[in-house]
């Protein structure tokens, strides 16, 4: 009970049976907010339901809200982004955590009616397994059965993760270019890979999303651009096989960013978002998230919006100012 309401009796000041049992209550959450570390979700609004859902499907992940959430597992994370607002969640590495934690934080998720987002499958920085069917670069070894038995066993374990975590998509980034196969070359070899994947997700119904990552931070990776992408796609003709839209990515390679969204719109089955420059959370930089948003919610899109960026401020004051963001760039 807080000092306040003893004060009130104290000073013989009347209040009715409701009313003490109202300011009791919340006074009672806000003790175990604090102790929680719960400090930038206000108990009076949660009792009064304030905190209600994002309308747009937001998805932070686990390195996010870090001062609100100190010392909780990953499972009671998971319950307090649900308290504030958030309807879904991505975690890019969900493969390497215990397999009970997996399960734990699906059922989680299902409990609430929260949506898992994606976790990466496999991101391949230092070889050309796709491209130029070899696994190590500083050999002259092309190898297209040892990379078709790698990427056979990365999908048969992604399978296995979106089970134990009710995920439906999971990241590809398909590697680095090959300097020694021509270009055309090193697209037929990555829709021939890809779909050779898509063969072994396509039953569980889980569904490969492909990334393009932008220049300046991965230079030297295969895929770079959403038209390339789309090409991708089509090439390979799946429906286990789509892209995701990073927008803080395509912003660096090529901007026009609802053009390229609508142009390649029929191929994409996942949004990610950071603003640029600085990779943090909308309104700290050069893109106008609320038209964006909007535009996507225009189009019908209700899929998840994962928050793939840092926190520009990592206090407590922080957490609060990235609730705020997101709360101002949501549709109305």
């Amino acid at each position: 009970m807080s000092i306040s309401i003893f004060k009130l009796i104290s000073k013989g000041k009347k209040m009715d049976r409701r009313q003490f049992t109202k300011s009791a209550i919340t006074a009672a959450m806000a003790t175990v907010a604090a102790r929680a570390g719960f400090a930038q979700v206000d108990a009076k609004d949660v009792s009064e339901g304030k905190t209600e859902a994002f309308k747009s499907l937001f998805a932070p992940n686990f390195g996010q809200l870090n001062e609100s959430t100190k010392g909780m597992s990953r499972v009671d994370k998971v319950k307090y982004f649900y308290d504030c607002g958030f309807r879904g969640i991505e975690d890019n590495g969900m493969p390497a955590r215990p397999v009970e934690e997996q399960i734990a934080i699906g059922k989680a998720l299902e409990k609430l009616g929260m949506t898992m987002g994606v976790f990466v499958a496999h991101a391949e920085w230092k070889a050309a397994p796709m491209s130029g069917n070899r696994l190590d670069l500083s050999k002259r070894v092309v190898d297209k059965a040892a990379c078709r038995e790698f990427w056979k066993q990365k999908m048969e374990n992604a399978v296995e993760v979106a089970k134990r975590c009710n995920a439906k998509w999971c990241t590809v980034v398909p590697g680095l270019e090959d300097p020694m196969v021509e270009p055309e070359y090193q697209f037929a070899n990555v829709a021939e890979h890809l779909k050779w994947c898509a063969d072994i997700v396509e039953k569980s119904g889980l569904v490969i999303v492909l990334e393009p990552l932008n220049i300046k931070n991965h230079p030297s990776l295969w895929l770079k651009r959403i038209p390339q992408a789309y090409a991708l796609c089509k090439a390979v003709g799946s429906p286990n096989v789509k892209i995701l839209d990073d927008l803080y990515h395509q912003q660096i390679t090529e901007g026009n960013l609802i053009q390229n969204i609508d142009a390649s719109w029929d191929e994409i089955a996942y949004i990610q978002v950071g603003d640029v420059p600085g990779r943090k959370e909308p309104t700290t930089g050069e893109i106008n998230f609320k038209n964006v948003f909007r535009h996507l919610w225009d189009k019908n899109y209700r899929g998840i919006i994962g928050m793939e960026h840092g926190q520009s401020d990592k206090t407590l004051e922080g957490d609060k100012k990235l609730l705020r963001a997101y709360r101002s760039v949501d549709v109305a």
